[in-house]
């Protein structure tokens, strides 16, 4: 039982971080504007995300605008929307794995030993799928922290970490949490002894000898 919760715990944790990713990747807050130091503090707000950049004005009102070419976004933005969406795709497929190798749905009841190895496959791919999230948010903030920190960056242009790099952060470490969660529930080998043997009982003594 203990290890039943265990799994369905490692479940919960990695379903919800891979919900994260996938808000993560879709949100466009991933930097903002930063209005620290000289900066004149504007009227507007300025986001930037994977897939387009929005401008949110003092009366609350967004403007967004999605990126017109795929070839004339950076290399390495290219690449964390790649990252990201392999991210979704595995997490996605884990969900199915993990569900069939959970002890609470009746498939594959007939071989517990299969079940178990579906849930603990099914907690490695959300492992994968959290460590490709955990890299390309990393990569893409510590873009935007060399680029902040660059003397040659325009002060007006410094942007700053974006709340869907810390959501993407914290996903990612719920997928990697919970798919080792689903790993802990892999079945032990049981050491096989040999048979004892028994030994035969003397028949009781009736008193006669026969010759």
């Amino acid at each position: 039982m203990a290890s039943g919760g265990l799994q369905l715990l490692g479940f919960v944790l990695a379903f919800l971080g891979w919900i994260g990713i996938i808000i993560s990747t879709a949100m466009p807050q991933w930097k903002m504007a930063s209005y620290a130091g000289d900066n004149i503090v504007t009227a507007q707000a300025l986001y930037e995300g994977l897939w387009m950049s929005c401008a949110m004005q003092s009366t609350g009102q967004i403007q967004c605008k999605v990126y017109d070419s795929l070839l004339k976004l950076e290399s390495s933005l290219q690449a964390t929307r790649a990252l990201m969406v392999a991210a979704i795709l595995l997490g996605l497929v884990a969900v199915f794995v993990s569900v069939t190798g959970m002890k609470c749905m009746k498939c594959m009841e007939d071989d517990q030993v299969k079940k178990m190895r579906m849930a603990v496959f099914g907690g490695v791919i959300f492992i994968v799928a959290g460590l490709a999230a955990l890299v390309a948010t990393s990569w893409y903030g510590n873009r935007v922290a060399r680029a902040f920190y660059d003397p040659f960056t325009p002060v007006n242009t410094r942007f700053e970490f974006g709340s869907a790099l810390f959501i993407g952060w914290a996903a990612a470490s719920l997928a990697i949490l919970g798919g080792a969660f689903l790993c802990c529930s892999c079945p032990r080998r049981e050491t096989s002894y040999p048979p004892t043997r028994g030994y035969p009982k003397n028949a009781p003594s009736t008193g006669k000898d026969y010759v």
